[in-house]
Order: C-alpha cells, then structure tokens, then sequence
C-alpha cells in the first residue's frame, strides 16, 4: 500500500484494518500524534487527511491508501512554526500538553476550511477533549493565529 505522509511516499505492508494511529505511532515512530480513547471520543490521535480532520484510531490504513496524511510533524518546523504553534505559546495553551498535538491538527483544519471562524466555528469543530480544560485559551489562540482579535471577555477567561 502506498501513503502519502508529510509529504513522503511511504510503501507499506502493513494490515489494511490496522488503525492508522498505530502505523504512525508504532511502524513509522512518529509518535506525536497521542492514543487517548481508542474509540475517536477525545482527539489526541487526530491528524489531517486531504486537509480534513481526522481521528486516526478507528481509521483503517486502507482508507487513506492515496490521501494525503499529515501530522504534528510536520504542522510546522522549529525555523519556522505554524501561525497556530505560536499563537498556542503566545495564549499558553498547554498545560499538561497531552491532547495539544489532536487539537492543533483539528485547528489547522479550521483555519484552512475557515480562515476567519466564528466563536461557533471553532465550538463545531473544536470537538477534542481537554482534561485541562484549556479550552478558552484555545480559542483565543485560534483567533490569534487566524489574525482575529478576542473580545476582551474571552482574552480576560483565557489568563486565568
């Protein structure tokens, strides 16, 4: 089966049922896209496949098979983040930081779907779970990333 992951040609035999979670984590060792739930409920494994956002624990390898498949990997560099990467920092996004890389590849998704979105914008695509609960923040740096300003209600949550 041949995938297109980060902008490489991958060749793999792997199970066609197997989740894609597990080819990324475990076959190919990038292990930035996190297991959470197993059952596509919180979003630590999602990733980005032909731009949209994916949960890659129930994804069966065999459905992305041609597709383009995109981690947190390969979201941004250290020489040159992503818009979102340094909003996330700038807004101090991350607490424990284990659902950060799921959420930053669903708000990529956002943003290229929707490059000016609505507070129900990103409510209704902003589905991953944050044990945290930094999800104010979150949306602060959305719209920070996206060039927006926060009402100062919003900016005034996301600080504390």
């Amino acid at each position: 089966m041949k995938l297109d992951i980060n902008g490489q040609a991958v060749q793999t035999e792997a199970d066609p049922n197997m989740p894609l979670l597990w080819l990324l984590r475990d076959v190919l060792n990038l292990t930035g896209t996190k297991f959470g739930c197993g059952v596509a409920a919180c979003g630590a494994c999602t990733v980005r496949v032909n731009g949209q956002a994916v949960r890659s624990c129930v994804t069966p390898v065999s459905t992305v098979a041609g597709k383009r498949i995109q981690t947190i990997e390969a979201l941004g560099t250290p020489d040159k983040p992503h818009a979102l990467q340094l909003a996330w920092i700038a807004e101090q996004v991350p607490q424990c930081g284990y659902c950060q890389s799921g959420m930053l590849m669903a708000a990529a998704a956002l943003l290229e779907k929707k490059p000016k979105p609505t507070d129900a914008d990103i409510d209704a695509a902003m589905t991953n779970i944050c044990r945290c609960g930094t999800y104010q923040r979150v949306r602060v740096a959305i719209k920070r990333a996206a060039g927006m300003k926060a009402p100062k209600a919003v900016l005034a949550g996301a600080k504390a």
